[in-house]
């Protein structure tokens, strides 16, 4: 099979949307770029179906890589026949390739070898063949000095069949077929585990059973765990008879002393090498399977959080709040950098309230500050109900600002190289309030997972999940747009074609030479080539530049087009950018050219309508509910205003302003069916929610959406 009918029967996209989608890959194209600027050789795809072509290429690839490898080493056996050649190359899935390897495996020392060797591999074939009653006599021949008696050549013979059975294609699909729609998960707990602290939120699996196919990734995923902690064991459960009687009537085609040799084989292929082969596959896959679920809901939240509301360019003051150690204050220029930094202790054990109240005063003063970032961890609460006691001369909007990743940030190289010479935590509470200014911005310089907005982030496939997340970086990146004079380099290394070398070549050459005043200097970039340009100037911006154009996603290719339009009205460019009634008179159909088409053209207009319109909302202004404190402040029927601070497959988990967060089950979040939780909710949504019940021993409160 092709590559690019391969991608079709998976995808049903076009043959030559995705013929020319595969070229555009080889050409070291990205996803964002060919996505926003090739949009009339893919059929205007969007990002997610050139990603399922991605994804279906490199399966195939690997595909055609292992059918190589396979054909080489049964080559190498002198196994190859032109028919098995054949069947191999013409496999469109591992798990029907690995079954036609199975035979020429070289596996360790079988019973099934041991018998070979001991000459019993013709009275196997007698057996299968099954037409002769007098099979004792027949094993009477194969008698030798490791083969001594008839029981053994019997059972040697058994062996043989048994692994014939095991290998036979037929076989295997059959009771694969049984095994998804039939298999049970079965869970026991360790007893010697049983009164394990740890082991206690585990106790729902302690003994366990569901249909395999119904259980949900969440929960399986849990019980992975568990079983991994080793507080209990796992195991694969069918109808033993059901699928041994659909086994013995594809072998078995007589009545004699050969079928109940057969009979006896096929119950010892089936427990000792079909069901525990075939279990494991299953479990495998639905760890896959899984892992694909969870990781699809860790990019989605990664997504809502990294596109969450920019405060934009303003003056900051950011506290990182704690009682014994004192909260650590920083204050912020527009651009993010750090102009000054102390620590007060207004909560206990020092209880110095006024001197902090004087002291944020005077520098919001001092610093002209525009807005206040607060962490939300401990201390969080009370340092805002300080913050808000204060009378400020201008009226300061006060933020309350998630904190998660933010220590992993303070205490990595690119904090030290930000700030060497600044502690912890000062650079975690510049983070706290870049994070207000830019989320996008702040939070690239931190490893997605280490963000916290998944479910069992740390027990899925950790390439699968750092290619993924990788993926939507870069995709809300260049959804955004970067201003390449203020940019970091973990912002740049996500632009499209840039990677990590060549935006610290970047910053090097911004350092040395001043902001950039064109996209055209760009091109001066030590080792940034025609490519790495044409992949990244779309995605690139240069505010108050010399060509209005620079601050805008109209790719520079695209340029001579906007010429044209320009003259074509007869006024400046400066006067077409952001004019909608001149943009109208505008007829798309006389700038198509044979590779600019309407698609490309529309993106044209809409940019000069509103050139570097940042698509995201702004901040707003949240309050908890000031009465409610700790978990013993709840009671049933409450309304509550909280924010939603995770997102799982089974509800979403919402911040109300206290220690605990608290749980909207799927089923509360609307009066009907919820199929997905996040056509309901976004993670930091503002929601006012309804107290169900308050289990505060086990720390556990459940929350109903109020609409």
């Amino acid at each position: 099979m092709q590559l690019v009918p391969y991608i079709v029967s998976h995808t049903q996209l076009s043959e030559k949307n995705v013929e020319n989608t595969v070229a555009l890959l080889n050409e070291d194209c990205t996803i964002p770029f060919i996505s926003r600027y090739r949009k009339e050789r893919t059929g205007n795809l969007d990002e997610v179906q050139i990603g399922e072509i991605v994804k279906y290429k490199e399966q195939f690839e690997a595909l055609e890589k292992r059918k190589a490898a396979i054909i080489k080493a049964v080559e190498e056996q002198g196994s190859l026949t032109p028919e098995l050649q054949a069947k191999l190359q013409n496999c469109t899935d591992l798990t029907s390739l690995e079954d036609l390897y199975l035979p020429f495996k070289k596996s360790k020392k079988t019973k099934a070898e041991t018998a070979r060797k001991n000459g019993l591999e013709p009275l196997a074939k007698i057996i299968m063949a099954q037409r002769n009653d007098e099979i004792e006599f027949m094993a009477s021949k194969y008698l030798s000095e490791d083969v001594v008696n008839e029981d053994d050549a019997l059972e040697g013979a058994r062996h043989i069949i048994s692994e014939w059975i095991n290998e036979r294609t037929d076989i295997r699909n059959q009771l694969r077929n049984q095994l998804e729609r039939h298999a049970l998960i079965v869970t026991k707990v360790v007893k010697t585990q049983i009164e394990d602290e740890k082991a206690q939120k585990f106790r729902d699996y302690f003994d366990w059973s569901e249909p395999l196919s119904r259980c949900p990734s969440h929960r399986f995923l849990a019980i992975m765990r568990a079983e991994k902690e080793g507080f209990i064991r796992v195991k694969i459960e069918i109808d033993d008879d059901r699928a041994l009687e659909a086994i013995e009537r594809r072998i078995i085609k007589s009545n004699n002393a050969c079928a109940e040799q057969i009979e006896m084989a096929i119950a010892d292929a089936y427990k000792r090498l079909l069901l525990p082969s075939l279990s494991n596959e299953l479990l495998k896959s639905a760890k896959e399977k899984a892992d694909t679920a969870a990781i699809q809901v860790f990019s989605k939240n990664l997504k809502q959080l990294l596109l969450g509301a920019p405060l934009g360019e303003k003056r900051i003051l950011a506290i990182d709040p704690g009682f014994r150690t004192g909260c650590k204050v920083v204050c912020l220029d527009e651009q993010g950098d750090l102009k000054h930094n102390e620590t007060i202790y207004p909560h206990p054990p020092q209880k110095d309230s006024s001197g902090a109240i004087k002291k944020i005063s005077s520098l919001v003063d001092a610093y002209k500050i525009e807005a206040i970032a607060i962490g939300n961890g401990t201390a969080s609460r009370e340092t805002e109900q300080l913050v808000k006691r204060i009378q400020f001369k201008n009226p300061i909007e006060v933020f309350v600002v998630s904190e998660a990743g933010a220590s992993i940030y303070s205490a990595s190289k690119i904090a030290r190289d930000e700030f060497p010479n600044y502690d912890v935590t000062v650079r975690g509470a510049v983070s706290i309030g870049r994070r207000l200014a830019d989320p996008l911005a702040e939070l690239v310089k931190i490893d997605a997972k280490s963000i916290g907005v998944g479910q069992y982030q740390h027990d899925v496939d950790q390439t699968q999940l750092k290619s993924s997340l990788d993926t939507v970086v870069e995709s809300c990146v260049n959804s955004v747009g970067v201003n390449i004079n203020t940019a970091s380099v973990s912002l740049l290394s996500y632009v499209s074609g840039i990677g990590p070398k060549l935006a610290e070549n970047i910053v090097t050459y911004r350092n040395e030479n001043g902001a950039f005043g064109s996209r055209e200097q760009i091109k001066k970039v030590p080792r940034l080539g025609g490519k790495a340009f044409e992949q990244s100037a779309g995605f690139l911006r240069i505010k108050d530049g010399e060509n209005p154009l620079d601050d805008s996603a109209v790719h520079p290719e695209s340029y001579d087009i906007v010429k044209r339009m320009v003259k074509d009205q007869g006024v400046p460019l400066t006067e077409i950018v952001g004019n909608k009634s001149v943009l109208q008179r505008i007829n798309l159909k006389s700038y198509c050219t044979d590779t600019i088409g309407i698609p490309t053209l529309k993106d044209i207009l809409s940019e000069l309508e509103k050139p570097g319109l940042d698509r995201r909302e702004k901040a707003k202004v949240f309050t908890f509910n000031q009465n409610i404190r700790e978990i013993t402040d709840l009671h049933q029927g409450q309304l509550l205003p909280g924010i939603v601070n995770n997102i799982t497959n089974f509800g979403c988990f919402v911040d109300i302003g206290i220690k605990e967060s608290g749980l909207i089950h799927i089923s509360n979040l609307s009066d009907t069916f919820v199929k997905d939780v996040n056509e309901h909710v976004s993670l930091h949504q503002q929601v006012v929610v309804k107290v169900l019940d308050v289990d505060v021993k086990r720390k556990r409160i459940q929350l109903a959406l109020h609409n």
